[in-house]
């Protein structure tokens, strides 16, 4: 007997995802989706899934078109054919590394961690959790009997606002690149304007390449080719310019190389 429903209408507008991890990004998605409609001639939405899980598991099932994803859900999802259009490129840098750090005023070190407490934002965050995780393995610890409780809290500010409080001990957070010259900068200015001197940096970590904009497999061709031009011209406009600067924290995208998140399966092994 045929199958009497009806195919699925084609959407008529592209969905493009952006991660819980950058907090309340109303108004910054708007500017992104305002940007993307006018650029690509097609109404777009931008939508926020309840975790980097989600998102990669949408961005595999065609329910978003696009999306802004961390490097290891770009490792992830690259390995099961999904393309990564671009990369992000911030202070002339295509990767960054992570800050562990605790409240200025705590009597914590980097060689005094046992027993401590933690709060991360995501379990597929490179800058929030993998990469810590991959050095606290390399420096001969086991993070589950390193830490006497470990929180993930969804987002960069809210874990650091448990640090602040007292209510854990150390959070981590992206940085720019060593090569990038900004010493011990932390991506505080970003995520928490104005709070950079409540904390202190214990360590920083190797690096990894930087965020990217993947598609779905079921995106078209033409409508790919598109979205990849526009990416790429973001900074030849102040509107453009402007949601690099305030959703993207970056100052413009690359091509990125095919597979180029190879090697943060390493990462994501040492994090298990």
């Amino acid at each position: 007997m045929a199958n009497s429903n009806p195919p699925r209408p084609a959407r008529t507008t592209l969905r493009f995802a952006v991660p819980p991890t950058l907090g309340d990004v109303h108004e910054r998605s708007a500017a992104l989706q305002s940007y993307l409609t006018e650029a690509l001639g097609k109404p777009a939405e931008v939508v926020v899934p309840t975790s980097y899980e989600t998102l990669a598991k949408d961005l595999l099932a065609g329910k978003v078109d696009a999306a802004w994803a961390p490097p290891f859900v770009c490792a992830r999802i690259e390995a099961m054919g999904v393309r990564v259009l671009v990369r992000g490129v911030r202070n002339g840098a295509s990767t960054y590394r992570a800050a562990l750090v605790c409240r200025a005023d705590a009597n914590v070190t980097k060689d005094t961690l046992q027993g401590t407490s933690a709060a991360w934002s995501d379990r597929d965050s490179v800058g929030g959790y993998l990469l810590p995780m991959a050095w606290l393995r390399e420096q001969g610890h086991d993070p589950a009997k390193l830490f006497f409780r470990q929180d993930f809290v969804g987002n960069y500010k809210s874990a650091l606002e448990l640090v602040a409080k007292g209510s854990v001990d150390v959070t981590s957070l992206f940085a720019p690149a060593a090569k990038a010259g900004q010493g011990h900068t932390t991506g505080l200015a970003e995520v928490w304007p104005g709070q950079e001197s409540a904390f202190r940096v214990l360590t920083f970590t190797d690096e990894s390449p930087n965020d990217g904009v993947a598609v779905s497999m079921s995106m078209n061709g033409p409508m790919v080719t598109e979205l990849e031009k526009a990416m790429l011209a973001m900074k030849d406009s102040p509107a453009g310019a402007q949601v690099l600067k305030d959703l993207f924290h970056a100052d413009r995208f690359e091509p990125a190389p095919r597979m180029g998140y190879r090697a943060l399966y390493r990462v994501a092994l040492a994090s298990l």
